[in-house]
């Protein structure tokens, strides 16, 4: 985890805090803003989205770490998380395992609407994370470079899925 600099941060929060106004929340009511940066340094935000059917909902920081990807963003350095609530929270178990993913160095901070902020590594949080690095060699489910799947995707990042297994 790289130190950020301040100017970084507050950039961060007050993306998260922005986003988190355009959450979806009929149901809970919580308002939940994320904003990642990535290795390029761009800053991308996301807000919770939920749904009828609770377990299609998609929290904030999944969201915001997804639309980077679409961006084309591969690495993220830091995540800054905005909840409506006097103390800071961390992102639930799903959206640490997303952020290994694709920023097992990350820097997670979580702000809220009192005046405490929260800064903890991805590993503090994630400890003995599940990663790309647990698949065994030579069962990989990446492409090679250059290689293509059909359209689902291209590149070294994309899962190659096998088709099932007829019984």
């Amino acid at each position: 985890m790289s130190a950020l600099e301040e100017t970084t941060v507050a950039a961060l929060i007050a993306a998260a805090r922005d986003a988190s106004a355009r959450a979806y929340c009929p149901y809970s009511r919580f308002r939940v803003g994320a904003a990642v940066l990535t290795e390029s340094g761009a800053i991308v935000a996301g807000c919770n989205v939920e749904n009828a059917s609770y377990g299609l909902t998609m929290c904030a920081e999944r969201n915001a770490v997804f639309q980077a990807v679409a961006a084309g963003a591969r690495r993220v350095r830091a995540v800054a998380v905005f909840t409506p609530t006097p103390r800071p929270t961390a992102p639930c178990g799903a959206c640490r395992q997303v952020l290994n993913e694709f920023g097992p160095d990350a820097e997670v901070i979580s702000a809220c609407d009192g005046p405490e902020v929260a800064r903890h590594s991805l590993a503090d949080l994630l400890p003995n994370a599940f990663g790309p690095g647990n698949l065994q060699p030579g069962e990989s489910t990446a492409q090679p470079e250059g290689s293509s799947d059909g359209g689902a995707g291209e590149g070294p990042d994309t899962p190659n899925m096998a088709p099932p297994t007829r019984l």
